[in-house]
């Protein structure tokens, strides 16, 4: 047995290797900078995770998601693999502490936001550390033609020049070919090895419907298809009304957004993934490193931004690789919304200057300061005192974001930090002279050691139960003690953050982001336009088309369809799936209409009035269908 496949086993309990994870690993192991195109689920996380453990040094990864990162980075010590990452909400003491354990050695992976690379502090530890890899999590990000583009993605390159020979490995699971071309140049990636698995998930039904009663399908598909499985819509507000509309006609369903607690939102999620409730309703904040194996079917409500997230989400039914669903659910209108939403989330420059001149005003940002702080976020509230439309405001903060001004994370909860960064005698001192407040000090520090050099993380319930008080009276001394300046202390929020992430700038600046600017509405648009022609087009198979998006050619048709099983289905067919949907029991016509087109068979009376005149199926008096 090879060394790879010993770790494997030791670490992850897998005797095998997904397809094309050995041939990436092996590339990386040969030192040659990599870029592997992996459907989601395809495992892309070994093939860096595995090789830093083989590999010398420390793998730096590199990705925007928060929440996959604290993920990982749990998962990996779990299996005995020292990782850290460095987030937003992080006291520089943290970060300077994690940063110091990898330049000595102590971690095998260091995961971090591609904003953090451009950052004085991070730049002065990285040159120290021994390197193994560097690895870029959600490559797309870094190409203008990506679906989600990211500016400070492009600091990535410059970080090479510290260590030139380390090999890169760049990672996605939805690029077509001018992007994946983009993130080889952009990533001065040298004689990179590509890796692309096949698009063709052949397990999985796309289904287009158009309807104007998309909640009487919804219920429909949901009840015919059965099973576990997730419905995307974009509002926040449209997640909550859903599942109460679906809650009411007796589905087990809940909800799930970015305004969510973090409690909640884990709390909804583990329901879900434990069988609790059938159906997720949720918007593209949920999805992310979910990993259930027997999601039946996925469902989107209203048109995505775009083919590649669509593919992404589309792919978190049917990893079990038994079938599974992919509907989009649309009309004419959603065609029209789409475009007028389009505008809304590209509001003129002088707009954007406007809110990030509110921002700053908001939290007194003094021009050239600010950088590495955060503040409690009330976006209606600023919306309110400024005047601003809910809307344009987010979409003009969103774009901030990708000029790596600030940060505006998903809602999450961020434990309590306590720093004492008094001297050791002075420290003595004040023990002597509050004896109270001196004891907690003491088992402060003998529960948390590493309090005198740097913020740690701390549980106040557990800390009230060591000396017997209430969790409310340790709260009360630790704000004593910050008052009195012997401790830095913050409490535990889950309210929405804001980070600035950069020195105030001149709002002029803004306006001097014309081409940036530019290129990103016109991608937004080239991909609405896909998307639109993708959901109105009824010639070309669902799969291929996709597939084709993406890149991949010479792909046959799925059969199976809306577009296919239209072309194909003969009457025998049609048949048998009328007979399949009434084995679950009677039906009223006008139900079984929506349902036969959702398998592709729009035009099915003639059929069913043949299957009549057999008396394979009866009617009754109130145009109920059943079988004899």
């Amino acid at each position: 047995m090879t060394d790879k496949l010993k770790l494997l086993r030791r670490h992850w309990g897998y005797d095998s290797f997904r397809p094309m994870q050995e041939e990436i690993i092996d590339s990386v192991m040969q030192g040659r900078d990599t870029l592997a195109l992996l459907p989601t689920g395809g495992g892309k996380s070994l093939c860096y995770q595995l090789p830093a453990l083989m590999l010398d040094g420390l793998c730096l990864v590199v990705s925007p998601l928060i929440a996959l990162m604290k993920d990982q980075v749990q998962q990996l010590n779990a299996r005995r693999i020292k990782a850290a990452c460095i987030v937003s909400g992080m006291r520089s003491e943290e970060v300077t502490g994690v940063l110091a354990n990898a330049v000595s050695g102590e971690l095998k992976l260091l995961f971090v936001s591609p904003e953090r690379l451009k950052q004085r502090l991070f730049i002065e530890h990285f040159r120290r550390m021994r390197m193994s890899l560097i690895a870029v999590d959600e490559a797309h990000c870094v190409s203008q033609w990506g679906h989600d583009f990211r500016p400070p993605y492009l600091e990535i390159a410059s970080i090479r020049v510290y260590h030139p020979t380390v090999p890169v490995m760049a990672l996605t699971a939805t690029a077509t070919p001018a992007v994946a071309d983009d993130i080889c140049t952009l990533l001065q990636m040298r004689q990179c090895r590509r890796f692309c698995a096949s698009f063709v998930r052949p397990n999985l039904v796309y289904r287009v419907c158009h309807d104007d009663d998309k909640t009487h399908r919804l219920l429909h598909l949901i009840r015919s298809i059965g099973g576990s499985g997730i419905v995307y819509t974009r509002s926040r507000r449209g997640t909550q009304s859903t599942a109460q509309t679906l809650q009411g006609h007796g589905i087990a369903a809940t909800f799930y957004h970015a305004g969510l607690t973090a409690r909640e939102r884990d709390s909804r999620q583990s329901m879900w993934m434990q069988g609790g409730c059938s159906v997720m309703v949720a918007t593209n904040a949920f999805g992310m490193g979910i990993d259930k194996p027997d999601v039946r079917f996925v469902i989107h409500l209203d048109l995505p931004e775009s083919l590649e997230s669509y593919f992404q989400e589309a792919g978190r039914a049917g990893r079990d690789g038994q079938p599974a669903y992919a509907i989009m659910l649309c009309n004419e209108a959603d065609i029209l919304r789409r475009r007028r939403d389009l505008d809304a989330d590209f509001p003129p420059l002088k707009y954007i200057r406007n809110v990030y001149r509110a921002l700053c005003n908001v939290y007194r940002i003094p021009m050239g300061s600010g950088a590495d702080t955060r503040f409690d976020f009330d976006l209606e509230q600023i919306c309110k005192t400024y005047n601003f439309q809910l809307r344009e405001f987010y979409a003009a903060c969103r774009f901030l974001e990708r000029e790596g001004l600030i940060s505006i994370p998903d809602r999450e909860n961020i434990a309590s930090t306590l720093y004492v960064p008094i001297a050791r005698d002075e420290l003595y001192r004040f023990q002597v002279n509050h004896q109270r407040l001196g004891e907690l000090l003491q088992l402060l520090m003998r529960m948390y050691p590493g309090l005198l050099t740097e913020a740690v993380f701390i549980d106040e319930r557990k800390v009230a139960q060591r000396c017997f008080s209430e969790t409310s009276d340790v709260v009360a001394m630790l704000m004593r003690l910050k008052e009195m300046k012997i401790a830095d202390y913050r409490p535990h929020t889950d309210k929405p953050q804001i980070f600035f992430l950069a020195p105030r700038i001149d709002e002029n600046s803004i306006c001097a982001m014309q081409h940036n600017y530019d290129q990103l509405h016109q991608a937004a648009e080239r991909r609405l336009d896909a998307v639109c022609t993708y959901a109105m087009q009824d010639t070309i198979c669902r799969s291929r088309f996709l597939v084709n998006y993406f890149g991949e050619q010479g792909v046959a048709d799925c059969g199976r369809c809306d577009v296919c099983r239209k072309e194909n289905l003969s009457p025998p067919q049609v048949e048998q799936l009328i007979l399949a949907h009434l084995q679950r029991g009677p039906l009223p016509l006008h139900s079984l209409g929506p349902l036969m087109a959702a398998d592709g068979c729009n035009d099915f009376t003639r059929v069913l009035r043949q299957m009549v005149d057999r008396g394979e199926v009866l009617f009754d008096a109130n145009m109920i269908l059943h079988l004899p």
